[in-house]
C-alpha cells in the first residue's frame, strides 16, 4: 500500500477491453436471487449464497480466453485477495466480540443503561440515541433491533406510543450505527474495498450524517410528546456495558480494528467469567458461535470477490467506466453514480453488505478516475445502501422489527425519519459539500486493491 501522500497515480496501461458481456454474471445473480425471491414470494426463500455460486460459475464459464485452470486461477487470484481476506478476518473477530458480549447480557445492561439517562418526555427520543449507540458498539443494526425492539413494544403498550412509531424509533438508531459502526459489515467493505482508513470514513461519514441525527431526534421527540410516563428501567451492571465502551472509544482512538476487536473480546470474556455469566466453555462456544454466524457472510465475501476479478479481466469494469465517461463532466456525477449504482444493487439484493462488495471494485476504478477522496467515496457508497436497507420493507430489519412487534413493514415505513433523511444527507454530501464541512483527503489514490 502507498504511503498517504496526495499524489494521484493514472490508470495503468494494458487494461481489458470495455465488454459489456462480461457483466453478464450480475445478471445471472439478480436473477437467481432476485427473480426467484418475487416467484417464491419471500426474498430469503433463494439463499443468497447459492445465488452468487451461479453468478460465480456463470463469470468463469463466460471467460473467452484461457483453458479453464486459467480461468479458475483468476477468479481464485480475486478470491484470495489480501483486500478480501483481511475482511474475512475482521468479519471472524466481529463475530466473536459480538455474540460473546450477547451471551454475557452486555445487550440487556447496555440497553437499560441507556434508557435511565432520558426522563419519560424524551422517551422516544432516548431510545433512538440508545439504538445508534448499541448499534455503534455492536455492529449490526439486526442484532440492535433484536435487543431493542421487545423494549420498545413494551413501552408503546404502556404509554400509548404507536408501536409503529417506536420501532421506526429503533431501525432508524439501528441504521444510524450501521452506517457509522468500526466494526459495522458496511464500514469494513466500504473501507477496504475503497483503500482508505475506518477513522478517515468515520470523520467525513459523521459530519455528513450527524445533523440529520440530530434532526430526527427532534421530530420523534414531537411525534410522541403525547406518549410521555413515569417509567423506570430496569436494573443493570455498568460493569457488563465496559466491554461496548472500551470497543467504541479505542476505535474512535484509531486503534487498528483486529486489536480493537481482540481486546474487546478478551475483556468481554473476562466480564462474563468474573460475573459468572458463563464457563470458559461457555465462552469458546460464545466465540464459536459469533464465528459460525459469520459463515454465510464470508462466504459470499469470497466468491463476490472471485466473480469481480473475471468481470474485470474480461472488461465489465472498463465497459461502466467508459459508459459512466461519457454522461458523466464532473466529480459530483461521478459521485452521483456511485450512489445510484449502490441504491440499485441494495434495492435489488435486499442487503447492504452485499450491495456494498458488488459494487465496491466499480467504485474504486470510478473514483480513481474522477479523483474522488476515497474516503468520501467510502462515506457516500456506506450512507447510500444504509439509505435503502433501512426503508425497503422486505429487507432483514424491517421484517425482524416488525415481526418482534407483531405489526407490518410496511405500517413502519411513514416513521422511518432517519433512514430517508440519509437519502438527503447523501444528496447534499454530493452537490452541496461546503453545508456540511466535508473536506477533502489526503488519501493517496491507487489503481489496484490494497
Amino acid at each position: 500500500m502507498n504511503k498517504q501522500n496526495n499524489l494521484f497515480v493514472p490508470p495503468q496501461s494494458g487494461e481489458p477491453k470495455a465488454n459489456v458481456w462480461a457483466l453478464a454474471p450480475l445478471a445471472v445473480f439478480l436473477f437467481a436471487y432476485l427473480v426467484a425471491s418475487l416467484i417464491a414470494g419471500d426474498f430469503y426463500k433463494m439463499p443468497i449464497t447459492v445465488a452468487f455460486v451461479l453468478a460465480a460459475a456463470a463469470a468463469v464459464i463466460m471467460m473467452k480466453k484461457g483453458s479453464l485452470q486459467d480461468k479458475t486461477d483468476i477468479f481464485c487470484k480475486g478470491a484470495g485477495n489480501g483486500n478480501i481476506m483481511l475482511m474475512v478476518v475482521i468479519f471472524i473477530l466481529a463475530g466473536m466480540f459480538a455474540k460473546t458480549a450477547k451471551d454475557m447480557g452486555a445487550v440487556d445492561c447496555a440497553a437499560n443503561f441507556i434508557l435511565s439517562l432520558f426522563p419519560p418526555n424524551l422517551l422516544a427520543p432516548g431510545l433512538f440515541v440508545a439504538a445508534c449507540f448499541l448499534s455503534m458498539a455492536m455492529g449490526t443494526s439486526v442484532g440492535t433491533i433484536v435487543a431493542l425492539v421487545p423494549v420498545a413494544a413494551g413501552l408503546a403498550a404502556k404509554t400509548g406510543i404507536s408501536p409503529e412509531l417506536m420501532s421506526a424509533v429503533v431501525v432508524s438508531g439501528a441504521m444510524f450505527g450501521d452506517n457509522l459502526s468500526f466494526i459495522s459489515d458496511t464500514t469494513i467493505v466500504a473501507t477496504r474495498t475503497q483503500g482508505c482508513k475506518m477513522s478517515d470514513k468515520f470523520k467525513t461519514n459523521f459530519r455528513i450524517v450527524f445533523p440529520f441525527a440530530v434532526i430526527t431526534a427532534i421530530l420523534y421527540f414531537f411525534a410522541a410528546k403525547s406518549g410521555a410516563a413515569d417509567l423506570y428501567p430496569a436494573d443493570y451492571s455498568f460493569l457488563k456495558v465496559v466491554p461496548y465502551l472500551f470497543v467504541l472509544a479505542s476505535a474512535i482512538a484509531g486503534m487498528n480494528v483486529m486489536a480493537v476487536l481482540t481486546f474487546g473480546t478478551l475483556l468481554a470474556g473476562a466480564v462474563g467469567l468474573i460475573g459468572g455469566s458463563f464457563t470458559i466453555w461457555g465462552w469458546t462456544g460464545a466465540m464459536g458461535g459469533g464465528i459460525n454466524a459469520m459463515g454465510e457472510l464470508i462466504i459470499v465475501t469470497v466468491l463476490a470477490g472471485g466473480m469481480f476479478e473475471t468481470i474485470k479481466e474480461n472488461g465489465g469494469v472498463a465497459w461502466i467506466i467508459n459508459k459512466l465517461q461519457k454522461r458523466i463532466k464532473s466529480q459530483k456525477g461521478a459521485e452521483f453514480g456511485i450512489a445510484v449504482l449502490v441504491c440499485f444493487a441494495n434495492f435489488c439484493t435486499a442487503n447492504n453488505t452485499i450491495a456494498l462488495i458488488m459494487t465496491g471494485p466499480i467504485a474504486k476504478d470510478i473514483s480513481v478516475k474522477f479523483k474522488i477522496p476515497a474516503n468520501k467515496t467510502a462515506s457516500i457508497m456506506d450512507i447510500s445502501s444504509c439509505f435503502v436497507q433501512g426503508i425497503i420493507p422486505y429487507g432483514a430489519q424491517l421484517l425482524m422489527a416488525a415481526g418482534l412487534a407483531q405489526i407490518s413493514p410496511v405500517s413502519i415505513m411513514k416513521y422511518l425519519y432517519y433512514p430517508y433523511l440519509l437519502g438527503v444527507g447523501a444528496l447534499t454530501a454530493i452537490f452541496i459539500p461546503r453545508l456540511l464541512r466535508v473536506r477533502k483527503s489526503k488519501t493517496t489514490y491507487i489503481t489496484k486493491n490494497l
